[in-house]
């Protein structure tokens, strides 16, 4: 953060400013526990007043009306940027969330990815879908528009790409919008601000309120003067927020996470190259940011021929992985993001123990040393093996480092295994059968399924979830369509009386 008090991290049209409660948030890094950087704690003033001056730019401002090219124009500013600033930011995400610098900087390089596509996708687009209205009188056009503002409560496992995948094409549509980050996590976020301001977007359009979800981001969804509430985060938030934003009948978009299967058959690790690749590709979809991904492969499900040489493989392996500071060299995974989040992780492993299943490896914190300072949020890469169903820690979304391992017989059941959650976020599956690929891809309902690769995602192709991971789409020509509204413009060019009264 740069080029304003660093406790003046909320802004309102244009400007920079405390809370106006006063109050102030100790940001901690998640290595040590130890402060680092410190924000402004907003409230419910700080959100009304963000909101209304989001509104008074998008009602009497020039964004929404400023040409799509010179939108987009802006947009690449800002990937410039993001691109210019790419340690720092890359090193202050990695501090502020606790992921690897590489991981830091992977992520800084989607976000401005993103920034590019919206900004592409936006100028590729025609005038508006012409309708054949059967005559020559009739000129029948359906365009698109901005939605008006937009709410956008973004979490705290990947701060700046999450707002990133909001950010961009709400303002490639030609909204304004009040941002909340995690209160966690909400660093990159404020620098994003900062380079929007540096690129040139008008007063009023981007609004930040730094503070807490049950006051900001409650009052977000609730707001009448919001025209849409777009939510990342947990299953339980996201409820609230649409039943908030049900009673002014808000547009709403919810990501409410995943429990994801990744589906190995044994013919996948029928040579050594496969079975090296399965194996090391089960331990990125696990473990990578310590297992806080929404669509973390957290749950293996394996072929039972196969199951005993590879569970024994991915052990030795997850046992290797280095611990440590994210920001460190030769760190492969960073602690957990907060206290709350690693208790909330060993208590899934306690219940998955009390209820018969088999720890493999991990299920503690690992011991204190100078690379892991006894304060720091860490916890060992956990393999959690005979598992069933009606385990907890098999059916909710843990976000920390542990993977539990089911197994099959048969392609049906597998598929059974695999759909048998109440999210349906992402999948992977593992065959060297192309057939049986297509046709386990086709039966699984997930928003996107993987076929011999686990997490890799397009910003050109749509993200999102079936069932509890929740509605809507970011990414790909849906994720800008979430943030327009669509109109049909009917022009008679040779207006009649219609006759239908006498008179």
């Amino acid at each position: 953060m740069s080029g304003h008090q660093a406790q003046q991290t909320i802004h309102v049209d244009g400007e920079w400013r405390a809370a106006a409660s006063g109050a102030l948030r100790d940001i901690l890094d998640p290595a040590d526990a130890k402060p680092f950087a410190q924000v402004a704690e907003g409230g419910v003033p700080d959100t009304d007043a963000a909101v209304e001056a989001a509104r008074h730019a998008f009602d009497h401002g020039q964004w929404p009306r400023t040409p799509v090219t010179e939108r987009a124009a802006l947009l690449r500013r800002v990937a410039d940027l993001l691109v210019r600033d790419r340690e720092k930011l890359g090193l202050l995400e990695s501090r502020d969330a606790g992921k690897t610098l590489e991981e830091g900087r992977v992520d800084i390089d989607c976000v401005a990815d993103a920034f590019r596509y919206f900004a592409d996708l936006v100028v590729a687009e025609g005038g508006g879908r012409v309708v054949d209205a059967g005559s020559d009188d009739i000129h029948s056009v359906v365009v698109h528009e901005p939605v008006g503002v937009c709410a956008m409560i973004t979490p705290w496992n990947y701060p700046l790409l999450q707002a990133s995948w909001k950010v961009a094409p709400a303002l490639a549509a030609g909204n304004t919008f009040v941002l909340k980050p995690s209160e966690i996590t909400p660093l990159t976020t404020v620098a994003l601000i900062e380079l929007l301001v540096e690129a040139g977007l008008p007063a009023g359009v981007a609004n930040l309120v730094t503070g807490p979800g049950h006051s900001v981001g409650a009052r977000l969804a609730e707001h009448p003067g919001v025209d849409l509430v777009s939510f990342t985060g947990g299953l339980a938030s996201g409820t609230k927020v649409a039943q908030a934003a049900a009673l002014t009948v808000k547009k709403v978009a919810l990501e409410l996470g995943g429990k994801n299967p990744n589906v190995v058959f044994a013919d996948s690790c029928a040579t050594e190259e496969g079975f090296d690749t399965a194996v090391d590709q089960a331990l990125n979809a696990a473990f990578i940011h310590s297992g806080q991904v929404c669509s973390a492969g957290s749950r293996l499900i394996i072929e039972e021929s196969v199951r005993d040489r590879f569970v024994a493989e991915l052990v030795r392996r997850a046992e290797l992985i280095r611990l440590g500071r994210g920001t460190e060299e030769g760190v492969e995974c960073g602690p957990l993001v907060s206290a709350e989040q690693r208790e909330k992780t060993e208590g899934y492993v306690a219940a998955a123990l009390a209820e018969g299943a088999v720890l493999r490896t991990g299920g503690a914190r690992p011991d204190p040393s100078d690379r892991l300072p006894a304060t720091g949020y860490f916890y060992e890469p956990t393999v959690l093996d005979q598992c069933h169903r009606e385990m907890r820690v098999v059916r909710e979304e843990v976000f920390g480092p542990v993977l539990t391992v089911e197994t099959f017989r048969t392609e049906d059941e597998a598929v059974a295994l695999a759909n048998d959650t109440e999210y349906g976020l992402a999948g992977g599956v593992w065959t060297a059968d192309a057939g049986r690929a297509r046709r386990v891809a086709g039966r699984l309902r997930h928003g996107t399924v993987w076929i011999n690769d686990f997490h890799p995602y397009l910003p050109q192709a749509e993200w999102g979830g079936f069932g509890k991971s929740g509605v809507g789409r970011e990414l790909g020509p849906a994720g800008l369509a979430e943030y327009r509204e669509t109109k049909h413009v009917y022009q008679n060019l040779a207006p009649k009386p219609v006759r239908w009264f006498a008179g």
